[in-house]
């Protein structure tokens, strides 16, 4: 088996999965080629994260593992807690729970309040006691009031916690309250340097050493040996149904013209699109609907060659990101990359960092 490149990241059972078993080949492959970590992205669907964490945790022996992200509200603390106590003990130690807003069209739809920040950051305390082994008594705060919160003393352990980050506020929570950060795809450079420093920042302003809190580029990748109608699914849909879900977001975050976004959502076609665009769409609809987006807006990627793919790979660290996750693409379909990356890769630049993809570097 190859060092652990604990520098890289992938999500599995990236997009739409025909089976979650997929994931048992996925996480021994990225070990095997020495991906350091395994991201969980959460669905309400066959991709519920709880499971997934433990499939992960038990067909592998090194890969570090986070989720990115469940949602604190989904679940009672004390359930949520008991998660990460598990996957803390199953992988000795390689487990992070991480956190997210969620999508706010489809926690209005299934009846579930929005998420604000102050619930968060209260969440991620309590989860930090009773994980510390300490007894919550009568807890009333932004996440909610609980009479009894605790495990016991004798689970006493130190879990990290990774929260996914998008607009400002999200930042700052991430830098002064969680251990690592994980970025959103599709971030120009100047908004991915921003962010970074946004999050440092707030770690420094909170008394935190801001060296101690890894930020994660979420990275599309997505190299020219596949197929063209993948890549299409893959660029222009996953962008395109980011556009859908929260494209005012993404443009206001980016600094793009607000005039594109309304001329795609104007789009007869996208107008009657039912469901995400990159489930279903055929490559000719997503070939249209690649007119209606500037190629400015789908460059920051890894694209072309695998020379080409780790050259851009490597900018996101110049950025002054501490890690990449490989994004839209199976262990399988990042081989070469990979092995250009490993090629290439400088001897002890990243020996710093610990396989736990939100355990502070060494």
């Amino acid at each position: 088996m190859p060092q652990s490149m604990n520098e890289l990241g992938f999500y599995t059972l990236a997009g739409q999965p025909e089976s979650t078993r997929e994931l048992l080949d996925e996480v021994k492959a990225a070990e095997a080629m020495g991906i350091g970590a395994c991201f969980i992205s959460e669905r309400f669907n066959i991709k519920e994260a709880a499971v997934l964490s433990g499939a992960v945790g038990a067909v592998s022996s090194e890969i570090g593992i986070a989720t990115a992200a469940t949602n604190h509200s989904t679940r009672h603390p004390m359930v949520t807690a008991a998660f990460a106590m598990s996957m803390h003990s199953l992988t000795g130690g390689r487990f992070s729970l991480g956190l997210g807003r969620g999508i706010a069209p489809m926690f209005r739809a299934y009846g579930i309040d929005p998420i604000k920040t102050a619930e968060i950051e209260d969440f991620a305390a309590l989860m930090r006691k009773i994980w510390r082994g300490e007894l919550v008594v009568s807890h009333d705060g932004p996440a909610g009031k609980y009479p009894l919160l605790t495990m016991g003393p004798q689970y006493a352990s130190e879990i990290p916690l990774t929260f996914t980050a998008f607009g400002p506020n999200s930042l700052a929570l991430g830098g002064r309250a969680f251990d690592a950060v994980v970025l959103h795809t599709f971030f120009s450079d100047e908004t991915t340097e921003r962010c970074v420093k946004a999050i440092k920042r707030a770690a420094e302003i909170a008394g935190r050493d801001p060296r101690s809190v890894r930020v994660w580029s979420c990275f599309a990748t997505i190299g020219d040996h596949l197929p063209e109608d993948i890549r299409l699914k893959k660029t222009v849909g996953r962008l395109a149904t980011y556009l859908q879900g929260y494209g005012d977001l993404m443009v206001e975050t980016n600094g793009w013209d607000k005039a594109v976004l309304d001329r795609f959502r104007t789009d007869e076609f996208v107008q009657n699109f039912r469901g995400g665009l990159d489930m279903t769409a055929t490559p000719a609809e997503l070939e249209h609907v690649a007119t209606l987006l500037p190629d400015e807006w789908l460059a920051s990627a890894a694209q072309g060659s695998a020379a080409q793919c780790v050259e851009a790979i490597r900018g996101q660290f110049d950025l002054g990101c501490d890690g990449v996750i490989l994004h839209g693409a199976s262990p399988s379909q990042l081989e070469p990359i990979l092995d250009e990356y490993r090629r290439t890769r400088p001897e002890g630049v990243f020996d710093h960092l610990p396989r736990n993809p939100a355990a502070p570097p060494t």
